[in-house]
C-alpha cells in the first residue's frame, strides 16, 4: 500500500469534509438571520399600521436587534437609606454635571457613593428634581436611583438607593419581546388617541417592597407625553399600570409609600374634625 498517497487522500478527505460542514454552517445563520430580519420587517410594517389608525406619534427610535437576557437578583444596601434626604458638603455644579463628557468626571469625584456607576434618566424629572439610574452593564435600573435635588444651579442634596447584583444565582437567558411589539401591545390595548410616545428603554424593572433581595425582571420601559410610564414585561409582555414619571418610588420602599410621605396609619390615629 502506498501510504504517502493514502495520506494525501485521508488529508483531502478531511479537508472537504470542513468545507462542506462549514457551508452548512453559514448558510444555516444566514438563513435564520434572513427569518428574523423578515419577522421584524412584519411586525414594523403591523406597528406602523397599528399608530397610524389611532394617530399615535412614535417619536423615539426602537432597538431593532433580538436580544436575550436574564432574570438577576439584586440586593438592596441596607445602609443607604433610600428616603433619606442627605445635604452635600461641597453642592455641584449642574452644568458640569450634566455637561457633554465631564458627567462621568464629575460623578467619581463627587460625595455621593458609587455616584459614577449611575446615569441619568432624561425621561424622569421633576422641577428641581434629576434621576439617575444605577447601571448593570449598560442597562438601567430603572427603580434604583439617586435623586438630586437643585437649588440657584446647583445640586445641594441627594437621595439614594444602591444595590449589588448576586453572581452567585445562576439564571438562563431568554429571548425578549422585540421592541416594536411591545410598543404595539401597548397601542391596540393602552394608548388613547393622539398620544405620543417619547421613549422606548429596555432595563431591568422590580416590584418595590420591604426586602433586602429580590428578583428584577428585563422590561420594555415606555414613556407618553403626558408622563405615564408603562412597564412592559420583556419575556410575556404582562403590562403594569402606568405610573406618572413625576412620582417615581425608591428601590427598596414600599409601594405608595414616598419620601417625606405621611402614613394612611397616622392619618387615621388623627381625631376627625367636627
Amino acid at each position: 500500500m502506498n501510504w504517502s498517497r493514502a495520506k494525501t487522500i485521508l488529508i483531502c478527505s478531511f479537508l472537504l469534509l470542513n468545507m462542506i460542514l462549514g457551508f452548512q454552517l453559514w448558510s444555516t445563520n444566514r438563513s435564520n438571520q434572513t427569518e428574523i430580519s423578515l419577522d421584524t420587517s412584519g411586525t414594523i410594517e403591523e406597528l406602523n399600521r397599528a399608530l397610524h389608525s389611532k394617530n399615535i406619534r412614535l417619536a423615539d427610535e426602537l432597538p431593532t436587534d433580538v436580544t436575550k437576557l436574564k432574570v438577576i437578583t439584586v440586593k438592596y444596601d441596607d445602609s443607604i437609606k433610600p428616603g433619606d434626604k442627605k445635604m452635600l458638603k461641597t453642592p455641584l455644579s449642574m452644568s458640569a454635571l450634566l455637561g457633554k463628557g465631564a458627567s462621568k468626571e464629575v460623578q467619581a469625584q463627587s460625595e455621593i457613593p458609587n455616584f459614577n456607576l449611575y446615569q441619568l434618566d432624561s425621561a424622569v424629572r421633576t422641577n428641581g428634581t434629576y434621576v439617575f439610574n444605577q447601571l448593570y452593564g449598560k442597562l438601567p435600573l430603572f427603580d434604583v436611583t439617586v435623586e438630586l435635588n437643585e437649588e440657584n444651579g446647583e445640586i445641594t442634596s441627594y437621595r439614594q438607593a444602591y444595590v449589588e447584583v448576586e453572581s452567585g444565582v445562576e439564571q438562563t437567558e431568554q429571548k425578549l419581546i422585540p421592541a416594536q411589539l411591545a410598543v404595539r401591545s401597548l397601542v391596540d390595548n393602552y394608548l388613547s388617541e393622539g398620544s405620543i410616545i417619547t421613549e422606548v428603554r429596555l432595563g431591568y424593572h422590580g416590584q418595590p417592597y420591604n426586602s433586602q433581595t429580590q428578583p428584577m425582571f428585563p422590561h420594555w420601559r415606555i414613556t407618553i407625553d403626558n408622563h405615564d410610564i408603562y412597564y412592559l414585561q420583556a419575556f410575556n409582555g404582562a403590562v403594569e399600570s402606568p405610573q406618572k414619571g413625576s412620582e417615581p418610588v425608591p428601590f427598596g420602599t414600599p409601594e405608595g409609600s414616598k419620601p417625606g410621605s405621611t402614613s394612611n396609619n397616622d392619618d387615621k390615629n388623627k381625631p376627625d374634625k367636627k
